[in-house]
């Protein structure tokens, strides 16, 4: 069973799938969240189907900016608002008859993997974090990455952007995926989801504001790992990874005080864990067999 609920976050109207299971209940229920520029309908929506089938009441929704949520700037990362859209969706959860309120989990795919991992960490109502296929963004990696004086250029060209805007000006836009030339996501492995029907949605748009690439490597959400003790962690990755690092999943793992896994799949490329099987399954099955013994 899927109804689409709107439910709101600091006044802005979200819009989600809820997914119940079939019998009795209340059930343990599963807030997701996902890749940078998703909507609800791509990835999130599939593990969501997925879990609930497996017993869970699932929301996967369109965080604020995105797909049918509202929101301005559109397409803008927003982080401390997606960590408050996910405090606002755990709420509807509790508030649900057929969720058992004591029993909520956070799970979070690609950039979610990040987001869901912080809120878990700083929300009690959140008993386990699974994280897949997860960019676990801090800025120290961030900095490591581009060099001291590469970070500061980035730092000032994003912050003339935004000094622009703040006068009056336009909100500037680059493409989300591009097999060649700019773009917040470039190359072709991004492109092959989201630039062609695999990725398909109505919902989503081949565009991104220029300073949701500041949040990215600004945004510290690998803290979430020093957190979540004593509340269970689980971190599924693939072996090879060009998008969201191998290392920083085992970093995540390693920083987790309470009862943890690192579960490696043999997936070479990141979208393997967005819709390809048999990885989507792996995963699935790895979360559940978790969550049986922690949620």
């Amino acid at each position: 069973m899927t109804e689409r609920v709107e439910f709101t976050a600091d006044g802005v109207t979200l819009v989600g799938d809820l997914r119940a299971p079939g019998g009795p209940g209340p059930h343990p229920a599963l807030v997701l969240t996902g890749p940078f520029t998703g909507t609800r309908d791509q990835v999130t929506g599939r593990y969501a189907a997925r879990l609930a089938e497996a017993g869970y009441v699932t929301l996967a929704f369109d965080h604020r900016n995105w797909g049918e949520s509202g929101g301005q700037p559109r397409c803008d990362e927003d982080p401390q608002g997606k960590l408050r859209d996910l405090r606002a969706a755990v709420s509807l959860l509790r508030a649900r008859p057929e969720v058992d309120g004591g029993r909520i989990g956070a799970v979070g795919i690609c950039l979610g993997a990040g987001y869901a991992l912080k809120f878990a960490a700083f929300d009690p109502r959140v008993r386990v974090f699974a994280g897949i296929a997860g960019a676990y963004n801090n800025p120290y990696t961030m900095l490591a990455g581009m060099s001291p004086a590469g970070y500061q250029g980035a730092l000032a060209s994003f912050t003339e952007v935004l000094e622009r805007q703040d006068l009056g000006g336009p909100v500037e836009y680059i493409p989300a995926v591009a097999e060649e030339g700019e773009a917040a996501m470039p190359g072709d492995e991004p492109f092959a989801y989201y630039g062609t029907s695999r990725g398909a949605s109505p919902h989503w748009r081949n565009e991104v504001t220029r300073a949701s690439v500041r949040e990215l490597i600004t945004m510290d959400n690998m803290t979430g790992a020093d957190f979540l003790g004593p509340r269970p962690g689980l971190v599924v990755h693939g072996v090879v990874d060009r998008f969201c690092s191998p290392e920083g999943a085992e970093e995540a793992y390693k920083r987790m005080e309470g009862p943890k896994q690192l579960v490696w799949l043999d997936a070479k490329l990141h979208i393997d864990l967005y819709d390809a099987e048999p990885y989507v399954t792996q995963a699935v099955d790895a979360v559940t067999s978790f969550l049986a013994d922690h949620l």
